[in-house]
């Protein structure tokens, strides 16, 4: 996210209270952020291979979603 995204969803859950973001925060958030899609992707591309596919299908992510459950943040 950028610094306006992450500050945008930062009021949100914090009932407009606005938090001053380290550079160093942002760029851990973004690894993060990164690390968690490029994963998701992994194992969603493996269930389409599963399925004898090639090509990946929104039905592959939410099963791959499904699958990995609330202990990866996805509740």
């Amino acid at each position: 996210p950028t610094p306006s995204q992450a500050r945008e969803i930062c009021v949100k859950f914090t009932r407009g209270v606005d938090f001053c973001w380290q550079a160093q925060a942002l760029l851990a958030l973004q690894e993060a952020a990164e690390a968690f899609l490029v994963h998701l992707f992994e194992d969603a591309y493996l269930l389409s291979l599963h399925a004898g596919r090639v090509t990946l299908f929104p039905k592959d992510v939410q099963l791959a979603r499904r699958i990995r459950g609330i202990q990866e943040g996805l509740g």
